[in-house]
């Protein structure tokens, strides 16, 4: 099967990666050597290729945001996810997943999808461990087939990437079960195949039979998000033995999907504390030989309730400016509740500032001239070129005028602006 990354393989430049090149400002062939070497991805599934904005992750990349939206068990409100859906792209994600666990699961996939212009991804476990239990009374009863089958329907549906709990294995779950760790496994995905596998008594079928899984994803040639099912849930259980196991196991499986022309990238932690962000990334760099790096997060702190997000934003920035391609946003709802629409434009946002912080270390000039222009902007009191580079205008306009509508200079200084001052006695 021909996939992208065997076609840059072959020295070919495609058209795919001439639009990536146009936007990432980098010449046609670097993005080619990167796709071909699996240190750049462009998420699509060939079935909505051609109708999906292309983005690339990855090494010399801006770096990425995605956006979690879906329903669960108890708050099933499909509207309340596509007005979600729509303001995350009227905000500027790069990516969505759909995590819901509620309702009609098919029907809202492939609503959502409909809606979304962005590459578009899914955890298929949930649906197979939910269908499961609907029909056999427990998910643990589901087959093997249960769970091919419904990645196969996503793929079939037009999901982009999804992310796949490959790296969890039976060792490691009776391993925790004897040694277990302050906050147990947080991984919804990985808690839905821990269970599975000690009920069973069997290994991890994504990790058994991965051979397989690749053949399905190269058929699309979707992106395979390889998911950190033992992620640390409390900063006190970043980089133990299972954290690590995990890494060292995707770490391997990432070079199996790269034999095989697979696109794949590697999803992080989770609760980090600081000074271990820096070397997560590095590590996961060096282990996986440049694989783009997918982060939630990370949260360098446990006490941050209801400005989640804040600490989110803060642990992204560093792991970005440390080689980390896509940044999981997290809202204020995290660990509480389900997000609201507003909660979501929140959560966005504040990973795009940043994403956009990391990028003016990585990137230099091509991230930083934004900022250039902006501080222009303000030492002239041209506010309409000062809004005009806000994530959120709106909310800037509202703030500004908040006292009244002015002209000049803001009512934090008012007559005293430094910018008014200077213009009066020290402008030759």
């Amino acid at each position: 099967m021909t996939t992208l990354m065997k076609i840059a393989r072959q020295g070919t430049v495609t058209e795919e990666m001439r639009e990536i090149a146009r936007q990432e400002q980098l010449p046609p062939e670097k993005i080619r050597d990167r796709i071909a070497r699996g240190r750049i991805i462009i998420v699509r599934n060939q079935r909505r290729a051609e109708r999906i904005k292309l983005k690339a992750v990855g090494e010399g990349l801006t770096t990425k945001v995605n956006v979690n939206i879906g329903t669960s068990t108890t708050v099933v409100n499909v509207k309340m996810e596509i007005e979600k859906a729509k303001v995350a792209l009227k905000y500027g994600t790069d990516t969505i997943m759909d995590l819901s666990t509620g309702g009609d699961l098919d029907t809202i996939r492939c609503t959502l999808l409909k809606i979304c212009d962005v590459p578009f991804g899914t955890v298929p476990i949930y649906q197979a461990f939910i269908d499961t239990a609907k029909k056999k009374r427990a998910g643990v009863y589901m087959s093997v087939d249960d769970i091919f089958n419904t990645i196969e329907k996503h793929l079939k549906d037009g999901v982009d990437f999804m992310t796949i709990h490959a790296g969890i294995t039976l060792e490691l779950v009776k391993r925790m079960r004897k040694h277990r760790r302050i906050a147990g496994i947080v991984s919804r995905g990985g808690a839905i195949l821990a269970a599975w596998m000690l009920y069973n008594e069997e290994e991890n079928p994504l990790y058994k039979d991965f051979d397989y899984l690749l053949e399905l994803f190269a058929e699309y040639d979707a992106t395979i998000s390889l998911g950190d099912a033992l992620r640390p849930g409390s900063i006190h259980d970043s980089h133990d033995y299972y954290h690590i196991a995990e890494l060292l196991n995707v770490a391997r499986l990432v070079r199996r999907a790269w034999e095989k022309g697979v696109q794949i990238m590697v999803e992080g932690p989770g609760h980090v504390p600081l000074n271990e962000i820096a070397w997560d990334v590095q590590l996961e760099k060096r282990l996986c030989n440049g694989a783009p790096y997918y982060v939630l997060g990370p949260l360098p702190t446990d006490i941050a309730m209801g400005y989640d997000h804040i600490a989110s934003a803060i642990g992204a920035a560093i792991a970005a400016m440390h080689g980390a391609d896509l940044i999981c946003y997290v809202t204020p709802s995290e660990h509480l509740s389900l997000p609201t629409p507003e909660q979501v434009k929140e959560g966005l946002i504040a990973a795009k500032i940043a994403a956009h912080v990391a990028d003016i270390v990585k990137l230099g000039w091509r991230a930083s001239r934004a900022d250039y222009e902006v501080s222009i902007a303000r030492a002239r009191l041209r506010w309409g070129d000062v809004f005009k580079y806000a994530l959120d205008r709106d909310r800037v306009i509202k703030i500004y005028t908040q006292h009244g509508a002015r002209s000049g200079a803001c009512d934090m200084c008012g007559e005293l602006c430094v910018y008014k001052i200077l213009e009066k006695y020290l402008t030759p």
